[in-house]
């Protein structure tokens, strides 16, 4: 079986306290068939981002001359990981609230082929910690994406998704601050298969979210309705990863 690629991408902007623990959690060996690399978007950083990135075994750095932006930093992420040849692209938060232990369980719903879109969903797993104010705006946004969709979603705003190669092709991210409404807006009325799948949610310890109210009350709503009124044509799914069992061990 020709060996397939995964490459895990990290956005960071100021994250030098976290992003070595997150990349040295990765699962780098958990299948003799797949190959797993690291790509990190130093987002404009500040700090030691980027030298913290290097020695804790990152195999590709792409920085931004200035902060650009969530939205930005995914839509180069997806863009370099087609272009360094993933059949899988996993973006995950570099600030080690989500459970990169859990790459595995997160990226086999495309290897099997029922798949082609899978965000890890905290709501299907664990919440303990997060603060009242962020919950009920996860389940307000989450709710909104579900009614324009007509299909139920359980974490319309996770930091942990993956994707097949034809999903990364043709995700449409449409504005720099956020992407997470969008790009599930933009795939599923596209017509990839999405998926959630239950993680463990820790709270950040180090850092601070770029997260304000303001700011994202007038930047993601009008994405939102600015991605429901544009024509999608839907894709046609013939471009499949081939079939891996995952969960056998190397």
């Amino acid at each position: 079986m020709k060996q397939k690629k995964i490459i895990v991408f990290l956005p960071a902007y100021n994250e030098e306290a976290s992003i070595a623990e997150v990349i040295q959690k990765i699962p780098r060996e958990f299948h003799q068939n797949i190959n797993v690399e690291v790509l990190v978007i130093n987002d404009g950083s500040n700090d030691n981002t980027v030298e913290v990135a290097r020695n804790a075994g990152a195999n590709y750095i792409h920085s931004f001359a200035f902060n650009q932006g969530l939205g930005a930093a995914v839509r180069k992420g997806l863009e370099l990981c087609v272009s360094y040849g993933a059949d899988i692209g996993v973006m995950i938060d570099a600030d080690n609230e989500y459970p990169a232990d859990q790459i595995p369980d997160l990226v086999e719903p495309i290897f099997n082929g029922t798949a082609d879109y899978v965000m890890g969903s905290r709501f299907l797993g664990t919440i303990n910690g997060m603060k009242w104010n962020r919950r009920l705006g996860n389940y307000c946004f989450t709710l909104l994406q579900a009614l324009l969709l007509r299909r139920w979603i359980y974490d319309g705003q996770s930091g942990m998704r993956a994707f097949s190669r034809n999903a990364m092709k043709e995700a449409e991210i449409i504005h720099d601050y956020n992407y997470a409404q969008v790009v599930t807006l933009n795939l599923i009325r596209k017509g990839f298969r999405m998926k959630e799948i239950p993680i463990r949610y820790q709270v950040r310890n180090t850092g601070e979210s770029f997260i304000k109210f303001k700011k994202y009350m007038t930047s993601v709503l009008p994405a939102i309705l600015k991605e429901m009124r544009r024509p999608v044509k839907k894709v046609n799914q013939n471009q499949q990863v081939e079939m891996v069992q995952v969960s056998e061990k190397v």
